[in-house]
């Protein structure tokens, strides 16, 4: 019984090399960010929140695109592991049109209404000059955070083509200078060190714009460059022709991937609005929360990815049995080690407010929260993982609704309830949101269990061409 929950040395060997690449990547990026996030609450409350507010939306969009090139990656996946490199270089130029289409929509709907989804949170209790000074922070950093949104979705395309053709490196290399560049130039121009001005948040967002080009150019480059390393890469862009058949298969089992991706980030995002009616001390200490959560939480989060690359690897070669004895194993080691890290987050949760220039109560809350978050890590660990490995399979509407429905009919529907028709204290509100991951959580083993989800969507597409 024990062995069918924990693998040899060798799977084991397997999947660390796949998910530590991403793991440092999107480790070294979430600790950017939570410097950021520090540089600017030492700046001011108002500031921090004002960021938070605006990164409300940024969210939104890159969980769009993440869906938008995820869609497209479970064939990638697939394709990679039928040693179809022609099939790879089709599922990156779908990822690339439909990234800028997406792109180049939400520049236009955030340059026109982005003030008024702004305002959205702030309809609690606050002071007027307070919430005037917010929004003029989140006003101005979205503006300029707007020029990175196209650079990201292609960093977006190239980094998850990459990992599915089993080449993690290269992401992780160009997302750590990446990282770095933004931290530097943070500094600089948060600050006004080294004789540049004092740009407060404006700073912020164009160490952030910089930091994304800088990356676009060294994935792309070194992509292009090195073909012999990356034979999948050959001639991708000589033009942006697709198989009429295929196309329209990326579409419609990417389509409701990336529904669910938007769906759930806006999801995500009402709950966060729902939050503010309590007013903007909630804001700025689930800020808080959320951004140590993100740096702890990188190691399931990246085995999550792992998983969804190597069981669609072993799909596409119709390992079908050994995937799925493979899930069992994967998904157990993202629930051990969350459970470790939620172990550590719960203790540094003491300490970790006390580095914001912010009041007490504040602090107070934003430790609460997070110690709450830490009890449900590895359960979103389990439906996180589970999520991965039906999405392997290709079943898209399964996860919509396993995903973005819970989120709806759970996370939303009762955070509107309780935050518009009762005077619930938001301790206990937030205390609730966690506790819908334990039920998610155990849905998830029940679909995985099922194995409805182990499918080679490679062989049905060549059987309908």
């Amino acid at each position: 019984m024990v062995k069918k929950f924990i693998g040899t040395k060798e799977f084991y060997k397997k999947l660390v090399v796949l998910m530590l690449p991403i793991m440092i990547q999107n480790g070294i990026s979430n600790f950017v960010n939570m410097l950021d996030n520090i540089m600017i609450g030492a700046v001011g409350t108002a500031q921090m929140t004002g960021v938070a507010i605006t990164n409300q939306l940024i969210f939104i969009f890159n969980l769009c695109i993440f869906g938008a090139v995820s869609g497209a990656g479970i064939f990638g996946a697939q394709f990679f592991g039928n040693e179809d490199y022609e099939g790879v270089r089709h599922t990156f130029r779908f990822k690339v049109i439909f990234g800028g289409g997406i792109s180049i929509l939400a520049i236009g709907v955030f340059f026109f209404f982005g003030e008024f989804f702004l305002k959205m949170y702030m309809q609690g209790e606050q002071g007027v000059t307070d919430a005037a000074q917010t929004l003029g922070f989140a006003r101005d950093y979205l503006k300029i955070m707007l020029i990175g949104l196209l650079p990201f979705a292609l960093v977006q395309c190239y980094s998850s083509t990459l990992r599915e053709g089993g080449r993690p490196n290269l992401p992780m290399y160009a997302g750590v200078i990446a990282v770095i560049v933004n931290l530097v130039f943070n500094y600089i121009l948060i600050f006004g060190k080294f004789g540049a001005p004092a740009l407060g948040v404006n700073g912020a967002a164009i160490a952030t714009v910089i930091s994304r080009f800088v990356e676009l150019m060294i994935i792309a480059l070194c992509s292009h460059l090195n073909t012999d390393k990356f034979p999948f890469m050959r001639g991708i862009l000589k033009s942006l022709y697709l198989p009429r058949k295929l196309a329209f298969k990326l579409f419609i089992k990417g389509l409701p991937l990336m529904l669910n991706e938007t769906l759930w980030a806006m999801g995500i995002a009402i709950v966060n609005q729902c939050y503010s009616m309590k007013g903007l001390d909630a804001v700025a200490a689930v800020n808080i929360s959320q951004t140590f959560w993100n740096v702890f939480s990188i190691a399931y989060m990246a085995v999550g990815g792992a998983i969804g690359i190597i069981l669609g690897q072993m799909l596409g070669a119709n390992k079908l049995k050994e995937a799925k004895e493979d899930s069992y194993k994967m998904i157990t080691f993202s629930f051990a080690i969350s459970l470790l890290v939620a172990i550590v987050y719960a203790f540094c949760a003491e300490y970790i407010p006390m580095v914001y220039n912010t009041g007490e109560e504040i602090r107070h809350l934003a430790t609460r929260l997070m110690q709450l978050t830490a009890i449900s890590m590895p359960f979103d660990a389990l439906a996180h993982a589970s999520y991965f490995a039906m999405r392997s399979g290709g079943k898209m509407m399964t996860t919509f609704i396993f995903d973005c429905g819970f989120t709806w009919c759970g996370n939303v529907a009762i955070a509107f309830i309780l935050t518009r028709f009762t005077a619930i204290p938001f301790l206990y509100l937030f205390a609730i949101m966690q506790g819908i991951a334990i039920i998610k959580a155990f849905v998830g083993i029940i679909f995985i269990r099922s194995g409805f989800w182990v499918k080679n969507i490679i062989e049905e597409q060549k059987t309908e061409v």
